[in-house]
């Protein structure tokens, strides 16, 4: 996938991924863009994992259903950042 792709599918999965995620997650729209193409390679190494059983690093694809997979990687990947930033209170 070329590099105009990845941007267009990082723009795309990050902002849906922060819109639905709750609570407030800080960045512009660089980090969005950096944070969808995170989930995307998420997303599509999950997808290779469950469907052929092989850990292996790729990208989800521009497509509806790309989307949806870069989507619930840039969840994950939310989720997962929040965990290592979140500071205790004592």
């Amino acid at each position: 996938m070329n590099i105009i792709a990845w941007i267009i599918l990082g723009l795309i999965a990050g902002a849906i991924a922060k819109a639905i995620y709750p609570g407030r997650q800080g960045g512009g729209i660089f980090a969005t863009m950096i944070l969808g193409i995170i989930g995307a390679v998420i997303g599509g190494t999950l997808v290779t994992l469950l469907d052929t059983g092989k850990l292996q690093l790729t990208a989800a694809s521009l497509s509806i259903s790309g989307i949806i997979v870069a989507i619930i990687g840039a969840i994950v990947a939310i989720f997962i950042w929040s965990l290592l930033t979140r500071h205790s209170s004592y």
